[in-house]
């Protein structure tokens, strides 16, 4: 007897300490939190065949449109990369007529709220060339207000946050606290939990509930309405490279939600 129970306090144990895979609820949480009320939830219930995710979830969902993606290589193409099915919403990454297609979506609408936690659970296939960049963007557009990136990375490889401090494009270059990226423990090829909580004068970056980094320029934190932007693209920077034209997969977003900052 005493041995079982000493086996059963070791499971339960490990279960509840968590791994890349356990650390977080699978299921997503619905409901409100100590200091933070939970204004915005969407578990992909419903199925939407490619061409349908505006038609079934709204115009916000199916995002951006025939525009060019940050780096100029890709293109937002919605209705060729963005479906829901089994649950989940999946990016269809890949390559058309030579150019890479890919989605950007906002899953609570473009007014956006100022401060509050954010949690996504997603995973992706490995795709080089392609990368994620799911983020807090100003509700006016205007970049000099800032912007919250987590997660964002090449999809090959480990995420980092970062906050662009804000005003700082009125006194030359952009500027970004951390100015040392702090990474993942682990990529995003398993399922995972990313969570942001933006608060007066800080942003904490965790992955599974593990915090990953935090911002330390008080003053540079945004303090104005932000959307969440889910975006999927090509690898923009002085390394980035066209995605090969042989190149496709799968982003899958299980569920996101969404807290306003009630302390």
């Amino acid at each position: 007897m005493v041995v079982a129970t000493a086996l059963l306090i070791a499971v339960v144990w490990f279960f509840s300490r968590g791994s890349s895979t356990t650390a977080m609820p699978v299921s997503m949480p619905v409901g409100d939190l100590p200091g933070w009320k939970q204004t915005g939830a969407q578990d992909f219930t419903t199925p939407a065949r490619m061409g349908q995710v505006g038609e079934v979830y709204g115009p916000d969902m199916r995002g951006y449109h025939d525009l060019e993606d940050t780096s100029g290589e890709g293109r937002y193409t919605p209705d060729s990369v963005l479906s829901v099915k089994s649950g989940k919403l999946d990016y269809y990454l890949h390559s058309k007529n030579g150019t890479p297609r890919v989605a950007s979506v906002v899953p609570f609408g473009y007014a956006g709220q100022t401060y509050g936690r954010y949690s996504i659970r997603f995973r992706s296939d490995k795709l080089p060339g392609y990368k994620i960049a799911f983020m807090l963007w100003p509700s006016s557009d205007d970049w000099i207000e800032g912007e919250i990136d987590w997660p964002e990375g090449e999809l090959i490889g480990k995420m980092y946050g970062v906050s662009a401090i804000k005003d700082s494009t009125l006194k030359g270059p952009a500027r970004f606290d951390p100015s040392t990226r702090y990474y993942s423990r682990t990529d995003a090829t398993d399922w995972h939990v990313a969570t942001t909580e933006w608060t007066p004068g800080k942003v904490k970056w965790f992955w599974d509930g593990e915090l990953v980094g935090e911002t330390s320029i008080s003053e540079g934190v945004p303090n104005t309405n932000m959307r969440v932007t889910l975006q999927a693209e090509t690898k923009d920077g002085a390394d980035s490279f066209s995605p090969d034209t042989e190149t496709s997969g799968h982003l899958e977003i299980d569920w996101v939600v969404q807290y306003a900052y009630a302390p």
